[in-house]
């Protein structure tokens, strides 16, 4: 796994922070050459990957506008030459509150981030990749993608709907020589868990006590998990939702 990153291209979502970041920063230290991908630019994600010596770019981009999407994907091939792999990580929690009481526009950009702004990385990523005839994709679901959560209707339906998606793409490109993956964490230590939490140490804590593991997971770890996926040890893994929560679901 130690080299083949080597010289290759991946594009990171969500890259300025948490999950995205660390991402893109394991793919930099394995060699890659990384798109960092985001609404908001972050110096310290591009500032982390160019002291290991690595290559990196910024594109702003809002993933639920199709023309924001293939202007990313274009900007890297014009950059780096090619796209070995991606992780669609970019989304959003949504606003609190039930099914009843949860907003058209609540629902419109939830979906439209989460789950629109992930079928249009994949309807510009893929043709790239079977240029190549290979590559791997990894989307981003989370737990509330495998089971219900009240209060966050938008965001369970949208990371249900990311796993749908994963599965058929993974089905659709299994004999092109693409993968097609996804993560599902738990509740990872990120700038999104800390907005859920209001940045309460007891609401933190009363999260961390939920997971059977004793603790919140880091955003190394996740990265750790899609780096894997992407490597070769993973060749015979498609259409797979990998859950990175720290046991939550096998209760």
């Amino acid at each position: 796994m130690e080299n083949q990153f080597k010289e290759k291209v991946a594009i990171v979502t969500g890259g300025s922070f948490g999950i995205g970041r660390a991402t893109a920063i394991a793919f930099a230290k394995k060699g890659a050459k990384v798109a960092v991908v985001d609404w908001v630019e972050d110096s310290e994600t591009l500032n982390v990957i160019k002291s290991l010596g690595g290559e990196t770019i910024f594109i702003k981009c809002d993933i639920s506008k199709p023309e924001d999407v293939k202007a990313m994907v274009e900007k890297t091939i014009a950059t780096f030459g090619r796209l070995d792999y991606a992780f669609n990580n970019a989304g959003i929690e949504g606003n609190n509150g039930s099914v009843h009481e949860c907003t058209e526009e609540n629902w419109d950009k939830t979906i439209g981030i989460n789950l629109k702004g992930i079928w249009l990385s994949m309807k510009y990523e893929i043709p790239e990749m079977l240029k190549q005839g290979k590559g791997v994709i990894v989307n981003c679901a989370s737990i509330a993608g495998l089971v219900g959560f009240p209060g966050l209707p938008a965001y369970v339906a949208s990371k249900h709907g990311v796993i749908g998606l994963t599965k058929t793409s993974a089905l659709e490109c299994a004999k092109l020589g693409i993968r097609v993956n996804a993560v599902c964490p738990g509740a990872i230590k990120t700038p999104m868990i800390d907005r859920i939490t209001g940045n309460k140490k007891e609401v933190e804590e009363q999260f961390a006590a939920m997971e059977p593991i004793g603790r919140l997971g880091q955003p190394e770890e996740v990265a750790n998990s899609v780096l894997w996926l992407c490597s070769d040890d993973a060749s015979f893994i498609t259409g797979h939702a990998m859950a990175v929560d720290g046991g939550w679901v096998a209760q």
